[in-house]
C-alpha cells in the first residue's frame, strides 16, 4: 500500500518557498506521493442564498495543483503527484489534457489525476460554466479524456465539448490514471464504470472501509478488474499518532491501495510544524 502527504494549502498561508520545502520533506521522508486539494477562487460565504457549504472561503489560499506539481517535479525525483481532487467540470476539458500531459511528461509519468465535480457555485460561475451540469459534464470529460491521452487525433461530439479533429501533442507516455473523489451513488456509480479508483474522504475508517467494500462490488459487477481498482483514504486527524496508524492497518487490511495523512486541523502555524508532525508519522509507520 503506498502512503502519500496531503499538501496542507490553507494552513502555509500561499508561502511559495513553504511549496519547496513540504514537498522535498514529503521525499526524503519516504512517502509515496504528495496529494494537493484544488479551487481557483474562494468565496465570500456570508449572506448567499443558497448558502454555500464547503469548508473555505475568501480567506484560504490554493495553489493551482498542475502549477504545483511541475515546478515539484524539477526538485524531487521519485514522489507522484496527485490531484484530489481537481473539481474538473469548472476546467476546459482540452485544457487539463494539455496541463495533466505536461505534468506528467515532465514528472516522467508520476501524475495520478483525481477529479470530482466540488460544492462551490461561486467558483464555477467565475469560471463562465454551469453548477448544475456538472455531473454529467464530468462523466463526458472523463470519456473525452481518455481518448484526448491515447488517440492521435481526436473527433468527439458531446453535449459539452467538441473536438473537430484535433491532436494533443505531445500526448502523455502512458494513460494517465483518473481516479474520481466525492460520495454519493452518483460518484460511486460513476467511478465503478469510468474511473481507475476512487478516492474516500477521511472522518469515519468504518464508513469509509464499508463504501470501499460497495464500490469493489460495484466494479466486479460491472465485469471490470477489483484488483486493477485502486482505493485511497485520506485520513484525517482525530486523536494522536496511535489513531492515525491504527486507521492506516485497517485500509490496508481492507484491501485499499492509498492513504494520505491530512496535517490540518491540528492546530500547527509553520510550514517547520508540519515536517515535524509528517516526520513523526514516518516514524511511527517506519517509513524508512
Amino acid at each position: 500500500m503506498q502512503i502519500g502527504v496531503v499538501y496542507p494549502q490553507n494552513e502555509l498561508r500561499g508561502d511559495p518557498t513553504a511549496v519547496r520545502r513540504f514537498g522535498r520533506a514529503v521525499e526524503d521522508l519516504g512517502f509515496d506521493y504528495l496529494l494537493a486539494y484544488d479551487h481557483v477562487l474562494g468565496a465570500v460565504h456570508a449572506d448567499r442564498t443558497p448558502p454555500l457549504t464547503g469548508p473555505y472561503t475568501e480567506l484560504d489560499p490554493f495553489h493551482d495543483p498542475f502549477v504545483m506539481f511541475a515546478y515539484l517535479a524539477a526538485i524531487t525525483e521519485r514522489i507522484g503527484f496527485v490531484t484530489g481532487i481537481l473539481v474538473l467540470p469548472q476546467r476546459q476539458t482540452a485544457l487539463v489534457a494539455r496541463q495533466a500531459a505536461d505534468v506528467d511528461l515532465l514528472s516522467g509519468g508520476r501524475l495520478r489525476l483525481g477529479v470530482g465535480v466540488g460544492w462551490n457555485p461561486v467558483e464555477y460561475e467565475a469560471l463562465g460554466l454551469d453548477f448544475r451540469t456538472r455531473g454529467s459534464r464530468q462523466e463526458e470529460q472523463i470519456q473525452l479524456l481518455h481518448q484526448l491521452f491515447t488517440e492521435a487525433v481526436v473527433d468527439f461530439s458531446g453535449r459539452f465539448d467538441r473536438v473537430d479533429r484535433a491532436a494533443l501533442v505531445p500526448r502523455p507516455a502512458r494513460q494517465i490514471p483518473i481516479w474520481l473523489g466525492g460520495s454519493g451513488k452518483a460518484a460511486f456509480d460513476r467511478a465503478a464504470r469510468l474511473a481507475d479508483g476512487f478516492i474516500f474522504f477521511g472522518g469515519d475508517i468504518d464508513h469509509s472501509v464499508d463504501a470501499w467494500n460497495r464500490m469493489r462490488e460495484r466494479v466486479r459487477v460491472l465485469g471490470r478488474s477489483v484488483e486493477e481498482f485502486g482505493g485511497e483514504y485520506v485520513a484525517v486527524p482525530r486523536g494522536g499518532l496511535g489513531d492515525l496508524t491504527a486507521e492506516i492497518d485497517t485500509w490496508r487490511e481492507a484491501g485499499g491501495t492509498h492513504v494520505s495523512v491530512v496535517t490540518m486541523g491540528l492546530g500547527m502555524d509553520s510550514v517547520d510544524a508540519h515536517i515535524d508532525y509528517i516526520t513523526s508519522v514516518a516514524d511511527a509507520i517506519s517509513l524508512s
